[in-house]
């Protein structure tokens, strides 16, 4: 409440913004001292620290933090061996990172629809698609409610155990079925961006489920340099590994994880509360008790025909700013 109070009486004015960065006084101590510390590069204390406490609130996993959810996207593209010919499934309505981290190897998304009361991939479409050139599946968690991950993970094992990518980059603290997302996939994807419930002000995170997966990784991204006594490379690697400074900033917010959950779906039912009696308009809920959603963001649908329309609804909400 202070940061966006704070926002609004800079002087800046326009629209509030859909999320103001939280940064607790341990997260500016521990920003002090990954400072003042020699590791400034990806291989530092709080790099492995920070790790360490993904694999905590995801609950499991082998974590390599990278500078933003599209690198960790491409290393799992990475390690699902897409190339040239490929296809991978993914829903329709998405961020446009899933569907670009793919094509820079050359594979081709196909999109499929999404379900009405979760706005994610329809998993009963999914077989309509899978061709012989399948070689991955995307599911997304669309604004933390959670994609039908059992369905998705059998039928991928049906056709051969396909490799599962979950993005869950919005759905940090989210669970479905009593266990959080970040561990549903063969690999699976977070972000730490500034929008997100937690941020290292821009990263994101790739969850591998072994040891030597991250170890591939991490050899792919420090460059892929070889184990030589001068700089040997023998394929092709890139630069995709967080800061000790970056992971300094979000090793603060990830120890108050719940409490940011809590004031998002806090927030979820202030805006149920507001719109329970108006007719035609919708506010997103978890679609049944498998879902607990950590609301990042707060959706609506207005349905067609309804009294109510997007453009007078955000008009009244600007002349209330």
């Amino acid at each position: 409440r202070r940061s966006l109070r704070d926002w609004k009486n800079s002087g800046v004015g326009g629209l509030i913004p859909f999320n103001v960065p939280y940064v607790p006084e341990i997260s500016k101590r521990y920003i002090l001292e990954a400072i003042e510390s020699s590791h400034q590069q990806g291989d530092g204390p709080f790099t492995a620290r920070a790790s360490k406490l993904v694999a905590d609130l995801v609950g499991g996993g082998h974590v390599l933090l990278t500078p933003s959810c599209t690198h960790a996207l491409e290393m799992a593209s990475m390690l699902a061996n897409l190339g040239p010919g490929d296809e991978v499934i993914l829903p329709s309505y998405t961020f446009t990172s899933a569907a670009t981290a793919i094509t820079k190897f050359g594979a081709s998304p196909v999109f499929v629809d999404i379900e009405p009361d979760t706005l994610n991939i329809n998993a009963d479409l999914i077989k309509s698609k899978i061709t012989k050139n399948t070689k991955a599946i995307i599911p997304v968690s669309l604004y933390g409610q959670t994609a039908d991950m059992d369905k998705i993970n059998s039928i991928a094992k049906e056709y051969g155990n396909i490799p599962v990518i979950e993005d869950a980059a919005e759905a940090l603290g989210s669970s479905y079925k009593c266990k959080k997302c970040g561990t549903f996939g063969d690999y699976s994807i977070l972000s730490f961006n500034g929008n997100k419930i937690i941020t290292t002000s821009g990263g994101g995170a790739l969850v591998c489920n072994t040891e030597e997966q991250k170890k591939e990784t991490i050899f792919y991204a420090t460059q892929a340099r070889d184990n030589a006594p001068h700089y040997q490379h023998s394929k092709v690697g890139y630069n995709y590994r967080m800061s000790n400074i970056s992971a300094g900033i979000g090793r603060g917010q990830m120890e108050v994880l719940d409490k940011h959950v809590g004031l998002r779906q806090k927030m979820n039912l202030f805006y149920k509360n507001i719109f329970k009696d108006i007719s035609g308009v919708k506010v997103f809920q978890e679609s049944n008790d498998d879902r607990v959603s950590n609301h990042w963001l707060s959706c609506i649908t207005i349905e067609e025909g309804s009294k109510i329309t997007k453009q007078n609804l955000q008009k009244r909400m600007i002349l209330k700013n």
